[in-house]
């Protein structure tokens, strides 16, 4: 065992090495190729939160660019953990543990904390943040991913977890404190005159969901209503001039001898 090694996880890491030799193939496949490729999916997720933030408040868009920000930052924060600490890697340190499923790494590339955590964990809480909803997707997958370090057997289990701490309060402290700097920086750049800084800062909310200007109150005179002139005078029907008088024809006498009814 390693004296370098802040907490003894020896006995979890051969388990868990021995669980993964005892799975199928296409399992061990998978989590060789998953332990990197997470990685790019969640730059991909970075990408897309920068995009969907392009047309929110200068808050959000602020926020979906500290994110991949903050996750580097995180990266070197376990750099430097690495250089203090010279743990060596569980592949070369545990002696009696099966051997790992993908090639230990060289002498001098330390174990703790785990650089896969650490971008997992600071991944999975920038984008949680950045695109609300989303952390039931990236919580698990960088757990998932943590373990898949154990699993291919370059790394302690307590190698990972530190390491997704690690990431997580980083990236937390980073968008705390660049989250109002960040969002005047973008309304900077959504009135620049260069058309790559507008592009990338994005429109802003979209016209149709802005909130109209609010209509100016009247002025003393605009109260009322202008003067409309009176239609011409029309004379009601009874001052009507009486039409000439006219007699009627006296109704016809009876024939003689005509039956009288």
């Amino acid at each position: 065992m390693d004296p370098n090694t802040p907490v003894d996880t020896s006995g979890l890491y051969r388990d868990i090495l021995d669980f993964a030799h005892s799975t199928p193939e296409w399992v061990q496949v998978f989590s060789e190729v998953w332990t990197d490729a997470g990685l790019l999916l969640f730059g991909v997720l970075f990408v897309v939160a920068w995009w969907r933030a392009r047309r929110g408040d200068p808050r959000a868009l602020a926020v979906a660019v500290l994110a991949p920000l903050a996750t580097a930052i995180a990266y070197v924060c376990s750099e430097v953990l690495k250089s203090l600490i010279d743990e060596e890697r569980p592949c070369r340190a545990v002696s009696d543990a099966a051997s790992s499923l993908v090639q230990c790494p060289p002498y001098g590339d330390w174990s703790f904390p785990s650089n896969h955590a650490t971008i997992a964990g600071a991944s999975a809480v920038a984008l949680a943040l950045a695109w609300r909803g989303i952390g039931w997707l990236t919580l698990p997958l960088a757990v998932l991913m943590a373990f898949s370090r154990v699993f291919v057997g370059v790394h302690y289990p307590h190698d990972v977890a530190a390491g997704l701490v690690l990431g997580a309060l980083v990236v937390y402290l980073v968008v705390r404190l660049g989250t109002r700097p960040a969002a005047r920086v973008t309304e900077t750049m959504r009135g620049s005159s260069t058309g790559v800084v507008r592009w990338f800062a994005g429109p802003g909310v979209a016209a149709s969901t802005a909130t109209p200007a609010p209509v100016p109150a009247p002025g003393p005179y605009e109260a009322y209503q202008p003067y409309a002139p009176h239609q011409p005078y029309a004379p009601h029907q009874s001052q009507q001039p009486h039409q000439p008088y006219a007699p009627t024809e006296p109704p016809a006498a009876p024939r003689q001898g005509a039956p009288q009814r």
